[in-house]
Formats: C-alpha cells, sequence, structure tokens
C-alpha cells in the first residue's frame, strides 16, 4: 500500500479501507438472511428520514392543532408524546406508521417477522430518545432496532 492510500483512506472510511484490503463484508441485511435488493431488503437511510419526519409532521400538526392551539414551547413536548403513542400503537400491531407506509417501509421481528407490543414499546422508547438511533451497525440497524432485535424492510 502507497502512503497516499494509507494517509487518504480515512476519507472514505475504515469500511472502504479495509474492503480495499481485501475484507468482504457482503451486503447489508446478508447476516440476517434478507434479500439484497427489492421487497424484504434493509430500508435505506433516505426512506427511513422521509418516513421519520412524515410521522413527525404528522404529530405536530395534531399537537399543534388540536392540544396547543398555536405554538407555544409545550407543543414539542406534545408532539414527542403523540409520536410515541402513535408509533407504539401502530408498529406494534400493523407494523408500521404512516410515514413508513407510505415510503414502502415495514417494521419486522428478526426471529418471526411481525412485531409484538412490546418489542414495538422498547424499540420506540429508544428511539424517542434519539441517541440509539444515531448509532449504527454494518447492516444499517440503529441499537434502537438491535435492542429490540427488530429491522425495518421495504414491502
Amino acid at each position: 500500500m502507497d502512503n497516499r492510500q494509507a494517509l487518504g483512506s480515512w476519507l472514505s472510511g475504515p469500511r472502504a479501507a479495509m474492503e480495499d484490503a481485501g475484507a468482504d463484508f457482503g451486503y447489508r441485511g446478508q447476516q440476517l438472511g434478507l434479500p439484497e435488493e427489492g421487497p424484504g431488503s434493509i430500508a435505506r437511510p433516505g426512506r427511513r428520514l422521509g418516513a421519520l419526519a412524515v410521522d413527525w409532521g404528522l404529530c405536530l400538526l395534531i399537537a399543534y392543532s388540536l392540544i396547543t392551539e398555536g405554538y407555544t414551547p409545550a407543543t414539542s413536548n406534545w408532539t414527542l408524546l403523540i409520536f410515541l403513542v402513535v408509533s407504539v400503537l401502530t408498529v406494534g400491531t400493523l407494523g408500521f406508521t404512516p410515514g413508513k407506509r407510505l415510503f414502502g417501509l415495514r417494521v419486522v421481528s428478526v426471529e418471526t417477522g411481525t412485531v409484538n407490543p412490546l418489542r414495538s414499546v422498547i424499540r420506540t422508547v429508544l428511539l424517542c430518545l434519539a441517541i440509539p438511533a444515531l448509532i449504527w451497525d454494518r447492516d444499517g440497524r440503529g441499537l434502537h432496532d438491535r435492542l429490540a432485535r427488530t429491522v425495518e424492510v421495504r414491502i
């Protein structure tokens, strides 16, 4: 390896440097037995963030118009509470929120393929804390998904 390659490897990240050295990580979801593309494959970050934005917007609209009657400092707290309730109820029963459905995503259990309400509660509480959702593994699952043993896949 050339010194320029060694010094420049940090630009593309440790995964790219390891792949250049000959390591084979496979595709996202391969360790979980999921397909590489199409239905059942791991959801990409753009779709996940889009679904989160739609869900948050709907919850903000509910808090703004029905509870606080305008924007006040309490609107954000009510939005988070409504988001928690909507996510627990819809993911625990249907497997998706309105935003996830709009973007063609579904939350499933790694073992069974469905999500029970307890896993939905664990996942949603950790998602509302925000920090676990920002820590990802090499499959693209957040820490909230790993701890709840769930994965977000394409429909």
